[in-house]
């Protein structure tokens, strides 16, 4: 294609898979990590099957600096941009609620100014979420149902969706956002549930450790495949025309469900080894989500392949190998 892609965040679950996707299809891919002492393998663990791409180029960047990211567009001048870096633990975003802001607000207008001013044309990607519904129980959610943010996390993000409609309208910028519901593989990390959950069946199921320790139990949510998400997002920058999207697999599940199912497969009672431990609790909990893909079935042509149950095994497995 010869189109030149920024992926911030290029090292996450989402910024991985979206990089081998554009590399499949001849992107040239600027991705960005941010300045930190950890060891540079641990950090490109997700992309280390591509760091020897011709076609990838790694840049250090910090989102939080206007100037820093002024500097690559201008340097790239890219066709495309996916905004993925972000403080994304709903749970830590209680703890360091002004630095999720910043990060998670500020690193998208900072984006949207640097293509306002060095590279109109280019089209621009915000991952939104579905946290932005929060409490609201209304189901299924999309892009019409109310939102009401429970969380800072979900808080910044809802700015910054607002942020890029604004862009969007205002400047006539090619800057659409993708609300996507919750979605997993085995590169999501070690801090989220349901890697916590396959991590631990894996390991117990090893021997290698007895006791896991989880929070809420009952909460629903609707769960995917990364996998399939990124081929969302790049759908969203092929159209003629920027929106939002919501992308869902249409269905939800609780913790307790995913719980027993991955555990089930293991040959594991949970009731053996999950220990509820309240200090897992959020201050004010989100008790569904639940996504209408409706739109994105219609207008991009996009579903989901992997389903709750694909997903699960496929995390398990790649847990007991990495523990083996």
């Amino acid at each position: 294609m010869n189109k030149t892609a920024i992926i911030t965040g290029i090292t996450g679950q989402d910024g991985s898979y979206l990089a081998d996707l554009l590399l499949e299809k001849g992107y040239t891919v600027i991705g960005t990590m941010r300045r930190t002492v950890s060891d540079f393998e641990d950090k490109t663990k997700n992309i280390s099957h591509i760091l020897d791409s011709s076609n990838l180029i790694l840049e250090e960047v910090d989102i939080t600096d206007s100037s820093s990211i002024y500097q690559v567009v201008n340097k790239y001048q890219p066709d495309e941009y996916y905004n993925l870096a972000a403080q994304s633990h709903v749970g830590t975003s209680f703890k360091t609620p002004v630095s999720t802001t910043d990060i998670n607000l500020m690193g998208c207008l900072y984006a949207l100014e640097a293509i306002r001013l060095q590279k109109p044309d280019c089209k621009f990607y915000q991952a939104s979420t579905s946290e932005m519904f929060g409490d609201n129980t209304v189901c299924p959610q999309g892009l019409g149902t109310h939102f009401s943010p429970v969380s800072p996390y979900a808080c910044a993000k809802l700015a910054a969706h607002h942020m890029v409609g604004t862009y969007r309208k205002s400047y006539n910028i090619f800057a659409s956002s993708g609300i996507l519901f919750n979605h997993e593989s085995p590169r999501r990390g070690e801090n989220f549930v349901t890697r916590k959950i396959t991590k631990a069946a894996a390991r117990i199921k090893l021997g290698l450790q007895k006791e896991l320790r989880l929070g809420n139990l009952e909460a629903q949510r609707d769960w995917g495949h990364a996998k399939d998400y990124v081929k969302g997002m790049w759908l969203m920058l092929q159209q003629d025309k920027a929106d939002d999207y919501v992308l869902a697999t249409g269905k939800t599940n609780s913790v307790q469900d995913f719980l027993d199912y991955v555990f089930d497969f293991a040959g594991l009672n949970p009731k053996d080894h999950v220990v509820i431990d309240p200090k897992f609790y959020r201050p004010c909990e989100v008790p569904k989500l639940w996504g209408d893909p409706s739109k994105a079935n219609r207008k991009l042509g996009w579903y989901p392949e992997y389903d709750f149950k694909r997903l699960a095994i496929e995390m398990y497995e790649e847990d007991v190998r990495q523990a083996t």
